[in-house]
Protein backbone atom coordinates (compact mmCIF):
# COMPACT_ATOMS: atom_id res chain seq x y z
CA UNK A 1 0.00 0.00 0.00
CA UNK A 2 1.51 3.40 -0.96
CA UNK A 3 1.71 6.32 1.89
CA UNK A 4 0.30 9.40 0.54
CA UNK A 5 3.99 11.88 0.60
CA UNK A 6 2.82 15.10 2.87
CA UNK A 7 4.28 18.31 1.90
CA UNK A 8 6.44 20.23 3.47
CA UNK A 9 5.74 23.53 4.12
CA UNK A 10 7.58 26.11 6.16
CA UNK A 11 6.07 28.34 9.15
CA UNK A 12 5.35 30.84 7.00
CA UNK A 13 3.33 28.67 4.56
CA UNK A 14 1.62 26.99 7.29
CA UNK A 15 0.29 30.27 8.49
CA UNK A 16 -1.10 31.53 5.38
CA UNK A 17 -2.87 28.20 4.73
CA UNK A 18 -4.26 28.82 8.37
CA UNK A 19 -5.65 32.54 7.24
CA UNK A 20 -7.00 30.59 4.17
CA UNK A 21 -8.67 28.30 5.72
CA UNK A 22 -10.40 30.66 8.08
CA UNK A 23 -11.44 32.79 6.05
CA UNK A 24 -9.35 35.52 6.76
CA UNK A 25 -7.08 35.74 3.72
CA UNK A 26 -9.16 35.29 0.04
CA UNK A 27 -6.52 36.33 -1.78
CA UNK A 28 -2.38 36.16 -1.21
CA UNK A 29 0.07 38.96 -1.96
CA UNK A 30 3.31 40.42 -1.00
CA UNK A 31 5.68 42.67 -1.39
CA UNK A 32 9.44 44.02 -1.60
CA UNK A 33 9.45 47.02 -0.20
CA UNK A 34 13.26 48.16 -0.21
CA UNK A 35 14.41 52.11 1.40
CA UNK A 36 16.44 53.28 -1.65
CA UNK A 37 19.51 54.18 -0.25
CA UNK A 38 21.92 51.87 -1.33
CA UNK A 39 22.22 48.66 -3.72
CA UNK A 40 20.93 45.27 -2.62
CA UNK A 41 22.99 42.42 -1.21
CA UNK A 42 22.97 38.48 -0.83
CA UNK A 43 20.33 38.97 2.53
CA UNK A 44 17.62 41.41 -0.09
CA UNK A 45 17.31 38.32 -2.15
CA UNK A 46 16.49 35.85 0.14
CA UNK A 47 13.53 38.20 1.18
CA UNK A 48 12.93 38.76 -2.82
CA UNK A 49 12.79 35.54 -3.78
CA UNK A 50 10.88 34.40 -0.44
CA UNK A 51 7.98 36.85 -1.30
CA UNK A 52 7.75 36.78 -4.71
CA UNK A 53 7.66 32.78 -4.43
CA UNK A 54 5.12 32.65 -1.77
CA UNK A 55 2.95 35.19 -4.44
CA UNK A 56 3.45 32.56 -6.75
CA UNK A 57 3.15 29.76 -5.43
CA UNK A 58 -0.63 31.22 -4.14
CA UNK A 59 -1.41 32.44 -7.61
CA UNK A 60 -1.56 35.88 -5.73
CA UNK A 61 -0.25 39.30 -6.84
CA UNK A 62 3.85 40.86 -5.73
CA UNK A 63 4.72 44.17 -5.41
CA UNK A 64 7.86 45.86 -6.17
CA UNK A 65 7.29 48.99 -3.61
CA UNK A 66 10.13 51.75 -2.25
CA UNK A 67 10.02 52.96 1.03
CA UNK A 68 11.12 56.38 -0.06
CA UNK A 69 10.10 58.44 3.29
CA UNK A 70 13.34 59.35 4.03
CA UNK A 71 14.80 62.05 1.41
CA UNK A 72 18.22 62.63 3.36
CA UNK A 73 19.52 59.17 1.94
CA UNK A 74 17.82 58.01 -0.97
CA UNK A 75 18.93 58.83 -4.73
CA UNK A 76 17.30 57.52 -7.97
CA UNK A 77 20.41 55.78 -8.97
CA UNK A 78 19.40 53.63 -6.07
CA UNK A 79 15.90 52.87 -7.39
CA UNK A 80 17.04 52.11 -11.00
CA UNK A 81 19.80 50.05 -9.58
CA UNK A 82 17.16 47.91 -7.20
CA UNK A 83 14.07 47.50 -9.95
CA UNK A 84 17.37 46.18 -12.68
CA UNK A 85 18.48 43.03 -9.84
CA UNK A 86 14.60 42.48 -8.78
CA UNK A 87 13.96 41.65 -12.72
CA UNK A 88 17.56 39.79 -12.11
CA UNK A 89 16.67 37.26 -10.03
CA UNK A 90 13.39 36.65 -12.00
CA UNK A 91 10.68 38.03 -9.56
CA UNK A 92 8.04 39.74 -11.38
CA UNK A 93 5.97 42.59 -9.86
CA UNK A 94 2.31 43.22 -10.56
CA UNK A 95 1.54 46.41 -12.73
CA UNK A 96 3.55 49.65 -12.16
CA UNK A 97 6.83 50.24 -9.45
CA UNK A 98 4.81 51.87 -6.73
CA UNK A 99 6.76 54.28 -3.66
CA UNK A 100 6.02 55.44 -0.35
CA UNK A 101 5.31 58.87 -1.68
CA UNK A 102 2.34 57.49 -3.64
CA UNK A 103 0.43 57.71 -0.40
CA UNK A 104 1.93 60.40 1.50
CA UNK A 105 -1.71 62.23 1.42
CA UNK A 106 -3.17 59.13 3.10
CA UNK A 107 -0.22 58.75 5.45
CA UNK A 108 -1.19 63.17 6.02
CA UNK A 109 -4.73 61.83 6.51
CA UNK A 110 -4.20 58.84 8.66
CA UNK A 111 -2.18 60.99 10.87
CA UNK A 112 -5.08 63.39 11.48
CA UNK A 113 -7.21 60.72 11.98
CA UNK A 114 -5.06 59.55 15.09
CA UNK A 115 -5.61 63.01 16.48
CA UNK A 116 -9.11 63.36 15.89
CA UNK A 117 -9.52 60.12 17.79
CA UNK A 118 -7.46 61.53 20.49
CA UNK A 119 -4.56 58.88 19.52
CA UNK A 120 -1.72 61.49 18.86
CA UNK A 121 -0.60 64.29 20.02
CA UNK A 122 2.34 67.39 18.37
CA UNK A 123 5.36 67.30 20.99
CA UNK A 124 7.50 70.10 21.22
CA UNK A 125 10.49 68.03 22.99
CA UNK A 126 13.59 67.61 20.98
CA UNK A 127 14.61 64.28 20.17
CA UNK A 128 17.35 63.92 22.80
CA UNK A 129 14.32 64.87 25.56
CA UNK A 130 12.28 62.37 24.03
CA UNK A 131 14.97 59.58 23.96
CA UNK A 132 16.08 60.40 27.49
CA UNK A 133 12.26 60.14 28.90
CA UNK A 134 12.05 57.19 26.85
CA UNK A 135 12.72 54.67 29.96
CA UNK A 136 14.41 51.39 29.77
CA UNK A 137 13.53 47.68 29.50
CA UNK A 138 13.40 47.42 33.28
CA UNK A 139 11.86 51.25 33.66
CA UNK A 140 8.98 52.85 31.82
CA UNK A 141 9.15 56.07 30.10
CA UNK A 142 7.58 59.57 31.38
CA UNK A 143 4.71 61.30 29.69
CA UNK A 144 5.53 63.94 27.46
CA UNK A 145 4.38 67.38 29.11
CA UNK A 146 3.05 68.41 26.02
CA UNK A 147 0.74 64.66 25.84
CA UNK A 148 -2.44 65.91 26.80
CA UNK A 149 -3.21 69.17 24.35
CA UNK A 150 -6.35 69.50 23.13
CA UNK A 151 -7.36 67.62 20.07
CA UNK A 152 -8.20 71.26 18.28
CA UNK A 153 -4.92 72.43 19.61
CA UNK A 154 -3.13 69.32 18.09
CA UNK A 155 -4.65 69.94 14.19
CA UNK A 156 -3.53 73.23 14.48
CA UNK A 157 -0.16 72.61 15.39
CA UNK A 158 0.24 69.87 12.65
CA UNK A 159 -1.43 71.65 9.86
CA UNK A 160 0.90 74.40 10.87
CA UNK A 161 3.99 71.61 10.41
CA UNK A 162 2.77 70.94 7.34
CA UNK A 163 2.58 74.30 6.11
CA UNK A 164 6.66 75.28 6.85
CA UNK A 165 5.95 77.10 10.33
CA UNK A 166 8.52 75.21 12.19
CA UNK A 167 11.90 74.27 11.80
CA UNK A 168 13.28 70.71 11.53
CA UNK A 169 13.81 68.85 14.63
CA UNK A 170 11.45 72.18 16.38
CA UNK A 171 8.26 69.68 16.88
CA UNK A 172 6.93 66.09 15.70
CA UNK A 173 3.81 64.21 15.96
CA UNK A 174 3.58 61.07 18.08
CA UNK A 175 1.18 58.46 18.63
CA UNK A 176 -0.30 58.35 22.11
CA UNK A 177 -0.14 54.80 23.39
CA UNK A 178 1.38 53.49 26.65
CA UNK A 179 4.76 54.80 28.05
CA UNK A 180 4.85 52.52 30.41
CA UNK A 181 4.42 49.47 27.70
CA UNK A 182 7.19 46.48 28.47
CA UNK A 183 7.64 47.15 24.59
CA UNK A 184 9.47 50.56 24.31
CA UNK A 185 8.63 50.71 20.30
CA UNK A 186 5.18 51.49 22.17
CA UNK A 187 5.69 53.70 23.89
CA UNK A 188 4.19 57.17 22.03
CA UNK A 189 6.52 56.49 19.60
CA UNK A 190 7.24 59.50 16.32
CA UNK A 191 5.03 58.53 13.95
CA UNK A 192 6.16 62.07 11.77
CA UNK A 193 8.97 64.48 11.93
CA UNK A 194 9.92 67.71 9.67
CA UNK A 195 12.67 67.89 7.23
CA UNK A 196 12.75 70.92 4.76
CA UNK A 197 14.30 68.55 2.15
CA UNK A 198 13.51 68.78 -1.10
CA UNK A 199 12.00 64.62 -2.19
CA UNK A 200 13.19 63.21 -5.24
CA UNK A 201 9.74 62.37 -6.31
CA UNK A 202 7.61 64.78 -4.39
CA UNK A 203 9.56 68.10 -4.72
CA UNK A 204 8.93 71.08 -2.22
CA UNK A 205 5.19 69.62 -1.68
CA UNK A 206 6.42 68.12 1.85
CA UNK A 207 8.23 69.45 4.30
CA UNK A 208 7.08 66.48 7.06
CA UNK A 209 7.70 62.64 6.45
CA UNK A 210 6.16 59.69 8.14
CA UNK A 211 8.30 57.23 10.03
CA UNK A 212 8.73 53.78 8.57
CA UNK A 213 6.82 52.08 11.55
CA UNK A 214 3.90 54.69 10.62
CA UNK A 215 3.85 54.61 6.95
CA UNK A 216 4.87 51.19 6.64
CA UNK A 217 1.58 49.82 7.69
CA UNK A 218 -0.52 52.01 5.94
CA UNK A 219 1.19 50.99 2.52
CA UNK A 220 0.76 47.61 2.74
CA UNK A 221 -3.09 47.67 3.85
CA UNK A 222 -3.78 50.68 0.88
CA UNK A 223 -1.96 48.09 -1.58
CA UNK A 224 -4.05 45.28 -0.35
CA UNK A 225 -0.88 43.27 0.72
CA UNK A 226 -2.48 40.09 2.68
CA UNK A 227 0.71 38.97 4.03
CA UNK A 228 3.42 41.18 5.46
CA UNK A 229 6.82 39.30 5.47
CA UNK A 230 9.81 40.78 7.43
CA UNK A 231 12.95 39.99 9.17
CA UNK A 232 13.16 39.64 12.91
CA UNK A 233 14.18 42.87 13.72
CA UNK A 234 10.59 43.96 13.72
CA UNK A 235 9.40 41.60 15.66
CA UNK A 236 8.87 43.60 18.22
CA UNK A 237 7.63 46.54 15.85
CA UNK A 238 4.88 44.50 14.87
CA UNK A 239 2.30 45.67 18.14
CA UNK A 240 2.94 48.93 16.63
CA UNK A 241 2.09 47.74 13.07
CA UNK A 242 -0.86 46.14 14.57
CA UNK A 243 -2.08 48.96 16.04
CA UNK A 244 -1.54 51.59 13.33
CA UNK A 245 -3.67 49.32 10.90
CA UNK A 246 -6.56 48.44 13.67
CA UNK A 247 -6.54 52.00 15.15
CA UNK A 248 -7.20 53.60 11.29
CA UNK A 249 -10.02 50.99 10.86
CA UNK A 250 -8.69 49.33 7.90
CA UNK A 251 -10.62 46.55 6.31
CA UNK A 252 -8.46 42.95 5.93
CA UNK A 253 -5.27 44.56 7.56
CA UNK A 254 -2.03 42.45 6.63
CA UNK A 255 -0.77 40.01 8.91
CA UNK A 256 2.83 40.57 9.80
CA UNK A 257 5.08 37.40 9.75
CA UNK A 258 9.09 37.47 11.01
CA UNK A 259 12.09 35.44 9.54
CA UNK A 260 15.63 35.06 9.70
CA UNK A 261 17.75 37.49 7.86
CA UNK A 262 20.47 35.70 5.72
CA UNK A 263 23.99 36.58 7.00
CA UNK A 264 27.17 35.10 5.25
CA UNK A 265 30.45 34.89 7.15
CA UNK A 266 33.57 37.34 6.61
CA UNK A 267 31.75 39.46 3.69
CA UNK A 268 30.50 43.56 3.73
CA UNK A 269 27.19 44.09 3.65
CA UNK A 270 26.85 47.57 5.94
CA UNK A 271 25.89 50.35 3.25
CA UNK A 272 27.98 52.75 5.50
CA UNK A 273 30.79 50.82 5.06
CA UNK A 274 30.39 50.27 1.68
CA UNK A 275 30.21 53.71 0.75
CA UNK A 276 33.72 54.33 2.15
CA UNK A 277 35.35 51.46 -0.43
CA UNK A 278 33.46 52.85 -2.87
CA UNK A 279 34.47 56.80 -2.27
CA UNK A 280 38.26 55.47 -1.31
CA UNK A 281 38.27 53.82 -4.60
CA UNK A 282 39.52 50.50 -2.87
CA UNK A 283 36.39 49.20 -5.00
CA UNK A 284 35.09 49.70 -8.12
CA UNK A 285 31.74 50.86 -7.05
CA UNK A 286 28.57 49.14 -5.53
CA UNK A 287 28.66 46.36 -8.10
CA UNK A 288 32.61 45.11 -7.76
CA UNK A 289 32.66 41.55 -8.22
CA UNK A 290 34.16 41.62 -4.72
CA UNK A 291 31.22 42.60 -3.14
CA UNK A 292 27.91 40.76 -2.29
CA UNK A 293 25.92 43.33 -3.28
CA UNK A 294 23.52 41.59 -6.09
CA UNK A 295 25.20 43.79 -8.73
CA UNK A 296 28.62 42.44 -7.70
CA UNK A 297 27.31 39.32 -7.67
CA UNK A 298 26.41 39.32 -11.11
CA UNK A 299 29.68 41.10 -12.51
CA UNK A 300 30.66 38.42 -10.53
CA UNK A 301 29.57 36.23 -12.49
CA UNK A 302 26.94 34.29 -10.79
CA UNK A 303 23.19 33.48 -12.25
CA UNK A 304 19.90 34.16 -11.03
CA UNK A 305 19.33 29.97 -11.01
CA UNK A 306 22.39 29.71 -8.26
CA UNK A 307 21.59 32.76 -6.36
CA UNK A 308 17.80 30.33 -5.97
CA UNK A 309 19.44 27.18 -5.46
CA UNK A 310 21.36 28.70 -2.91
CA UNK A 311 18.25 30.75 -0.85
CA UNK A 312 16.47 27.13 -0.98
CA UNK A 313 19.56 25.27 0.47
CA UNK A 314 19.40 28.13 3.28
CA UNK A 315 15.44 27.89 3.89
CA UNK A 316 12.93 29.58 5.59
CA UNK A 317 13.16 29.71 9.12
CA UNK A 318 13.38 31.75 12.77
CA UNK A 319 16.41 30.55 14.03
CA UNK A 320 19.33 33.66 13.21
CA UNK A 321 22.60 31.59 12.28
CA UNK A 322 25.30 32.50 9.81
CA UNK A 323 25.95 30.81 6.51
CA UNK A 324 29.23 30.11 5.24
CA UNK A 325 30.60 31.91 2.13
CA UNK A 326 31.59 28.17 0.40
CA UNK A 327 27.97 27.41 -0.13
CA UNK A 328 27.34 30.10 -2.27
CA UNK A 329 29.85 28.82 -4.16
CA UNK A 330 29.13 25.38 -4.13
CA UNK A 331 25.94 26.61 -5.78
CA UNK A 332 27.50 28.63 -8.70
CA UNK A 333 29.53 25.11 -9.51
CA UNK A 334 26.79 23.38 -9.40
CA UNK A 335 24.82 25.91 -11.87
CA UNK A 336 28.02 26.15 -14.35
CA UNK A 337 28.28 22.64 -14.69
CA UNK A 338 26.69 21.54 -16.80
CA UNK A 339 25.97 24.45 -19.11
CA UNK A 340 29.26 26.10 -19.48
CA UNK A 341 31.44 25.89 -22.38
CA UNK A 342 34.99 24.60 -21.43
CA UNK A 343 38.17 26.42 -22.91
CA UNK A 344 41.65 26.82 -22.47
CA UNK A 345 42.88 30.24 -21.23
CA UNK A 346 46.88 30.39 -20.22
CA UNK A 347 47.18 32.62 -17.28
CA UNK A 348 50.57 33.21 -16.96
CA UNK A 349 52.30 31.94 -20.86
CA UNK A 350 55.54 30.42 -21.52
CA UNK A 351 56.13 29.57 -24.57
CA UNK A 352 56.32 25.60 -25.56
CA UNK A 353 58.14 25.05 -28.80
CA UNK A 354 57.70 22.07 -30.39
CA UNK A 355 60.56 21.46 -32.59
CA UNK A 356 59.48 18.29 -34.96
CA UNK A 357 56.06 19.91 -35.78
CA UNK A 358 55.95 21.78 -39.37
CA UNK A 359 57.02 25.56 -39.14
CA UNK A 360 53.97 26.82 -41.01
CA UNK A 361 50.78 24.27 -40.45
CA UNK A 362 48.12 24.90 -38.34
CA UNK A 363 45.69 22.14 -37.34
CA UNK A 364 42.55 22.85 -36.41
CA UNK A 365 41.42 20.14 -33.55
CA UNK A 366 37.42 19.10 -32.73
CA UNK A 367 37.37 19.74 -29.50
CA UNK A 368 33.71 18.62 -26.83
CA UNK A 369 32.58 21.84 -25.26
CA UNK A 370 31.52 20.62 -22.61
CA UNK A 371 32.12 16.76 -21.84
CA UNK A 372 29.02 16.09 -19.51
CA UNK A 373 26.37 18.02 -21.67
CA UNK A 374 27.19 16.58 -25.48
CA UNK A 375 24.06 19.00 -26.23
CA UNK A 376 26.82 22.31 -26.09
CA UNK A 377 28.53 20.76 -29.40
CA UNK A 378 32.20 21.32 -30.00
CA UNK A 379 34.52 23.87 -31.24
CA UNK A 380 37.81 24.04 -33.20
CA UNK A 381 40.96 24.89 -31.85
CA UNK A 382 44.04 25.56 -33.67
CA UNK A 383 47.39 24.12 -32.79
CA UNK A 384 50.77 25.04 -34.64
CA UNK A 385 54.15 24.76 -33.82
CA UNK A 386 54.35 27.23 -30.80
CA UNK A 387 52.33 26.94 -27.83
CA UNK A 388 51.76 28.78 -24.65
CA UNK A 389 51.79 26.88 -21.21
CA UNK A 390 51.15 27.96 -18.36
CA UNK A 391 54.61 28.80 -16.27
CA UNK A 392 53.87 26.02 -13.36
CA UNK A 393 53.48 23.37 -15.34
CA UNK A 394 57.18 23.32 -16.05
CA UNK A 395 60.00 22.38 -13.64
CA UNK A 396 63.63 22.03 -14.96
CA UNK A 397 64.61 20.33 -11.55
CA UNK A 398 60.86 18.80 -10.62
CA UNK A 399 60.23 17.89 -7.51
CA UNK A 400 58.29 14.68 -6.16
CA UNK A 401 55.15 13.49 -7.78
CA UNK A 402 55.75 16.34 -10.17
CA UNK A 403 54.46 15.31 -13.71
CA UNK A 404 53.92 18.15 -16.06
CA UNK A 405 56.75 18.79 -18.24
CA UNK A 406 60.60 18.80 -16.93
CA UNK A 407 63.61 17.44 -19.52
CA UNK A 408 62.95 13.72 -20.75
CA UNK A 409 59.29 13.71 -19.14
CA UNK A 410 56.18 13.03 -21.69
CA UNK A 411 53.07 14.49 -21.24
CA UNK A 412 49.50 14.48 -22.93
CA UNK A 413 48.76 18.44 -24.13
CA UNK A 414 44.59 18.05 -23.95
CA UNK A 415 42.86 17.06 -26.68
CA UNK A 416 46.34 17.59 -28.68
CA UNK A 417 49.31 14.81 -28.94
CA UNK A 418 51.93 13.84 -26.32
CA UNK A 419 54.80 15.31 -26.37
CA UNK A 420 58.51 14.87 -24.30
CA UNK A 421 60.48 17.60 -23.07
CA UNK A 422 63.67 17.90 -24.11
CA UNK A 423 64.96 21.53 -22.75
CA UNK A 424 64.36 25.28 -21.93
CA UNK A 425 65.63 28.66 -22.79
CA UNK A 426 66.55 30.98 -19.84
CA UNK A 427 67.51 34.35 -20.15
CA UNK A 428 70.49 36.26 -18.56
CA UNK A 429 68.13 36.16 -15.00
CA UNK A 430 67.56 32.39 -15.43
CA UNK A 431 64.05 33.01 -15.99
CA UNK A 432 62.77 30.56 -18.18
CA UNK A 433 61.47 32.02 -21.68
CA UNK A 434 60.82 29.22 -23.88
CA UNK A 435 60.71 25.37 -23.65
CA UNK A 436 61.32 22.61 -26.42
CA UNK A 437 59.48 19.36 -26.53
CA UNK A 438 59.02 16.82 -29.53
CA UNK A 439 55.47 15.40 -30.24
CA UNK A 440 54.39 12.09 -31.30
CA UNK A 441 52.15 12.56 -34.49
CA UNK A 442 50.49 8.94 -33.74
CA UNK A 443 48.72 10.42 -30.39
CA UNK A 444 46.56 12.69 -32.22
CA UNK A 445 43.50 13.44 -29.98
CA UNK A 446 45.86 13.06 -26.77
CA UNK A 447 45.25 8.83 -26.89
CA UNK A 448 47.54 6.12 -27.20
CA UNK A 449 47.33 2.45 -26.98
CA UNK A 450 50.91 1.88 -26.41
CA UNK A 451 51.81 3.61 -23.38
CA UNK A 452 50.70 5.88 -20.60
CA UNK A 453 51.21 9.60 -19.48
CA UNK A 454 50.63 10.75 -16.08
CA UNK A 455 50.42 14.40 -17.03
CA UNK A 456 47.75 16.18 -18.72
CA UNK A 457 48.30 20.52 -19.56
CA UNK A 458 46.20 22.83 -21.09
CA UNK A 459 47.69 25.12 -24.27
CA UNK A 460 47.19 27.68 -26.37
CA UNK A 461 48.05 28.62 -29.79
CA UNK A 462 50.93 31.17 -29.67
CA UNK A 463 49.86 32.32 -33.79
CA UNK A 464 46.57 32.09 -33.14
CA UNK A 465 45.86 32.81 -29.18
CA UNK A 466 44.18 35.96 -28.29
CA UNK A 467 45.49 38.31 -25.20
CA UNK A 468 42.80 39.41 -22.42
CA UNK A 469 42.90 41.18 -19.69
CA UNK A 470 42.03 38.36 -16.23
CA UNK A 471 41.14 39.41 -12.93
CA UNK A 472 41.20 36.81 -10.22
CA UNK A 473 39.49 37.30 -6.85
CA UNK A 474 39.85 36.67 -2.92
CA UNK A 475 37.75 37.74 -0.27
CA UNK A 476 37.85 41.35 0.09
CA UNK A 477 37.85 41.23 3.85
CA UNK A 478 41.42 39.88 5.78
CA UNK A 479 39.57 36.89 6.97
CA UNK A 480 42.09 36.31 10.01
CA UNK A 481 41.34 40.09 11.01
CA UNK A 482 37.54 39.93 10.96
CA UNK A 483 35.18 41.89 9.21
CA UNK A 484 35.77 45.20 10.85
CA UNK A 485 38.31 47.23 12.94
CA UNK A 486 36.61 48.26 15.94
CA UNK A 487 39.10 51.20 16.47
CA UNK A 488 39.37 52.54 13.06
CA UNK A 489 35.75 51.55 11.99
CA UNK A 490 36.82 50.71 8.90
CA UNK A 491 36.73 46.99 6.82
CA UNK A 492 39.72 45.15 7.24
CA UNK A 493 40.63 44.94 3.73
CA UNK A 494 42.51 42.14 2.17
CA UNK A 495 45.48 43.78 0.03
CA UNK A 496 45.27 40.39 -1.84
CA UNK A 497 41.46 40.56 -3.11
CA UNK A 498 42.29 41.20 -6.51
CA UNK A 499 45.04 40.36 -8.81
CA UNK A 500 45.01 41.74 -12.44
CA UNK A 501 46.36 39.94 -15.26
CA UNK A 502 46.46 42.03 -18.18
CA UNK A 503 48.32 39.59 -21.08
CA UNK A 504 46.48 36.08 -20.07
CA UNK A 505 46.49 34.13 -23.89
CA UNK A 506 43.26 32.44 -24.25
CA UNK A 507 41.57 30.42 -27.57
CA UNK A 508 40.69 32.59 -30.38
CA UNK A 509 36.80 32.06 -29.71
CA UNK A 510 36.80 33.68 -26.77
CA UNK A 511 37.68 37.04 -28.29
CA UNK A 512 34.13 37.05 -29.49
CA UNK A 513 33.00 36.40 -26.12
CA UNK A 514 29.75 38.84 -24.93
CA UNK A 515 29.08 40.05 -21.45
CA UNK A 516 27.72 37.69 -19.24
CA UNK A 517 29.12 35.00 -21.22
CA UNK A 518 30.09 31.55 -18.56
CA UNK A 519 33.10 29.49 -19.26
CA UNK A 520 35.04 26.76 -17.65
CA UNK A 521 38.65 28.19 -18.57
CA UNK A 522 40.32 24.63 -17.96
CA UNK A 523 42.03 23.68 -14.52
CA UNK A 524 41.66 27.41 -13.98
CA UNK A 525 37.82 27.69 -12.83
CA UNK A 526 34.87 29.54 -13.75
CA UNK A 527 34.98 32.77 -15.50
CA UNK A 528 32.52 35.66 -16.83
CA UNK A 529 33.23 38.53 -19.38
CA UNK A 530 32.57 41.45 -17.20
CA UNK A 531 29.41 43.15 -17.35
CA UNK A 532 30.88 46.51 -17.34
CA UNK A 533 34.35 46.56 -19.14
CA UNK A 534 34.17 44.09 -21.86
CA UNK A 535 34.07 46.26 -24.68
CA UNK A 536 33.28 43.89 -28.06
CA UNK A 537 36.57 42.08 -29.63
CA UNK A 538 38.26 42.85 -25.93
CA UNK A 539 36.53 40.88 -23.12
CA UNK A 540 37.67 41.00 -19.73
CA UNK A 541 37.24 37.97 -17.51
CA UNK A 542 36.42 38.11 -13.96
CA UNK A 543 36.89 34.24 -11.70
CA UNK A 544 33.66 33.32 -10.69
CA UNK A 545 35.24 30.34 -8.79
CA UNK A 546 38.03 28.07 -8.76
CA UNK A 547 37.06 24.58 -9.57
CA UNK A 548 37.09 23.12 -6.95
CA UNK A 549 36.43 23.30 -2.57
CA UNK A 550 36.92 21.95 0.66
CA UNK A 551 33.08 22.50 1.22
CA UNK A 552 31.14 19.64 1.62
CA UNK A 553 27.43 19.84 1.58
CA UNK A 554 25.88 18.55 4.63
CA UNK A 555 23.62 14.96 4.25
CA UNK A 556 20.29 15.88 5.22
Amino acid sequence: METEKKESKNFIEQFIDEDIKEGHTKTVRTRFPPEPNGYLHIGHAKAILLNYGIAKEYNGGFNLRFDDTNPTKEKWEFVESIERDVAWLGAKWDGEVKFASDYFEQMYEGAVKLIKKGKAFVDDQSAEEIRATRGTLTEPGKNSPWRDRSIEENLQLFEDMKAGKYQDGEKVLRAKIDMASPNINMRDPVIYRIAHIAHQRTGDKWCIYPMYDFAHPIEDAVEGVSHSLCTLEFEDHRPLYNWVVRELEYENPPRQIEFSKLYLENVVTGKRYIKKLVEKGIVDGWDDPRLVSIAGLRRRGYTPESIKKFIDLVGITKAQGAVEYPQLEYCIREDLKPKASRAMAVLHPVKLVIDNYPEDKTEWLDVPNNQENEALGSRKVPFTKELYVEAEDFMEEPVKKYFRLFPGNEVRLMNAYFVKCTGCEKDADGNVTAIHATYDPETRGGECTTRKVKGTIHWVSAKEGKRVTVRLYENIVDESKGVYNEETGEVNVNPHSLTVIPDAVVEPSLIDAKPEDHFQFVRNGYFVADLKDSKPGAPVFNRIVELKSSFKMPKK
